[in-house]
This record gives structure tokens, sequence and C-alpha cells, in this order.
């Protein structure tokens, strides 16, 4: 495993692979990997001939400071779970690096992008596209993966690769969870202990309220999950909606569209916390 700080360099030693028609695959990551992260890494060693991870906390993407302040480093750590999940470049470019200059672009992503996240995060899922796509552009590569923990994050980069006519398969990857149910995320070291007791309560209630839908309509579940989180001590629930799995428009129904997904944002003490889960495939 190699470790590159410059793009120039990267594509270099990529074009060695280009040139014996290999496929490449990418898994853009801000650090501080933890299992989910790794399950991306594998999947791309998996399928592909050479697997670049890059580890860049981008900036752009932060609408608030003290979250990009406080954001987890880890590369030292990361880089020898790279090493053992078979990885072969880690890019880990400065931002003077990915951004000598201001990157002023302003991408109009759609419907897909108003919602939820974009709506309180202004100006997070532009950061999101900015990155992204200077990555893909840099990398060029065959596949890239995502979790699909930010599962709004992989419809809005969809649309981004639509637009851009990026040749890129875009691979979403599943959730992968603590034995509790609780969703990974480099976040939750932030947790006192006493708040990642209470943080795994937003896991269980999405999990319940797959048994209440049942028998309950749209409202009378988003209702619940939302009481029901903001029940518990230091949790604090920013939105939870019920959306068609592909446009990520809210339904009102359960017959509304194939495929229904929950999403859900919740502040644990000052820690935000994301999670979703799916109501019909």
């Amino acid at each position: 495993m190699e470790i590159i700080l410059k793009t120039s360099d990267l594509q270099a030693r990529i074009a060695l692979y280009r040139a014996e028609n290999k496929q490449i695959g990418l898994v853009p990551t801000m650090g501080a990997l933890h299992k989910g992260h790794l399950s991306l890494v594998e999947r791309c060693v998996k399928e592909n001939d050479c697997c670049v991870v890059s580890i860049f906390v981008n900036p752009t993407q932060f609408n608030d400071p003290n979250d990009l302040l406080n954001y987890p480093r880890t590369p030292e750590a990361d880089c020898a779970l790279l090493e053992k999940a078979g990885c072969h470049f880690v890019f880990m470019p400065s931002v003077e690096e990915i951004y000598p200059e201001k990157d002023e672009r302003i991408f109009d992503l759609g419907p897909v992008a108003a919602v939820m996240e974009g709506k309180y995060r202004p100006g997070h899922f532009n950061g999101v596209a900015q990155i992204v796509s200077k990555l893909f552009a840099a990398v060029k590569p065959d596949r890239a993966y995502f979790g699909e923990k930010d599962f709004q994050q992989i419809a809005v980069i969809k649309e981004m690769v639509r637009q851009l006519k990026f040749p890129i398969d875009i691979i979403a990857c599943p959730i992968v969870r603590e034995v509790d149910g609780m969703a990974l995320s480099s976040r939750n070291v932030r947790l006192t202990p006493s708040q990642r007791k209470n943080a795994v309560n937003i896991s269980q209630t999405l999990f319940k309220s797959r048994t209440f839908a049942k028998e309950h309509t749209v409202v009378e579940t988003t209702r619940f999950v939302i009481d029901a989180i903001n029940r518990t001590p230091d949790l604090r629930v920013e939105y939870y909606e019920i959306v068609d799995g592909d446009t990520l428009q809210p339904v009102d129904s359960w017959r509304s569209a194939p495929h229904i997904v929950g999403c859900i944002t919740v502040y644990c003490g000052e820690v935000r916390l994301i999670d979703n889960i799916t109501y019909r495939p």
C-alpha cells in the first residue's frame, strides 16, 4: 500500500493500471475509519484490480464550523486498517491540493438535494458535489463505493454523475451496525458513555416502527418515531421523514411508492447522528 499526497502522483500510479486495462475502484472517505468504511474497502478490493481510498475532511460540505473543527482525525490508525484490508493507494491530500483556489461551482442537484439534509444543512450537498466530482475527475474510477447510512447523499451523487456524465458505477453498500443495532459512524466516538447508551434508542425505535407501520399510517408512524426518541434523555430529533426511496420526496401512504425509506437525524447532546430504515424494499 502506498500513501499519496499529490493528485499528479496518484494519477501517475493509476495510469499504470489503466495501461493494462485494469479496473479501478474508489472509496471516498473523511477518515476516522470504522467497520462500515472497511466493508466498502473490502468490497472495492474484491471487485477491482486497484483500490483507491481517499481520506479528506472536506471543508466545503460543513455548514457548522464547530462540526468541522471537532470532526475526528486518525490518519495513522486509518492507514493501518486500510493496509490490512488490501487497499492499494491511500490518497491523503491537503486542502491546498484539492482547492488551490476557491471552488465557485454551484450545482443544481434537483429535488433529491432540496429535502431533509438539503433543508437543514444549506450548502452541504453542493460541497459534497464539489469534492466528489474532483475525486472522480482525478481518479476516473470504474466504480465508487458509498455507505447507505448516507442514503440521501447517494441519491445526490447519482444525480451529479448523471449531470456530469461520469462513466462511473455508484455502488451503494448496506449499513453496518454495532451488535446493539446502532449505525456505525465516525461521530460516535464523540459520545460520552451515557450518551452512547441512550443513542441506541434511535435504531431500536426505527426497528420497532416497522412493526408499528403494519397497522398505522405514515403520519402515525412518523409521530411514533419522533415521540419515542424525543422521550429519551440526550436525544432530540431534528427531522424524521418517510420518503420515496428513489425520489426522496415525502409520501403520504404506504402505497405511494414501491420503495419507501424513513430517514432520521438526531442530536445526541451536540453530536449530530443520522440513520435510516427501509419499510418497503
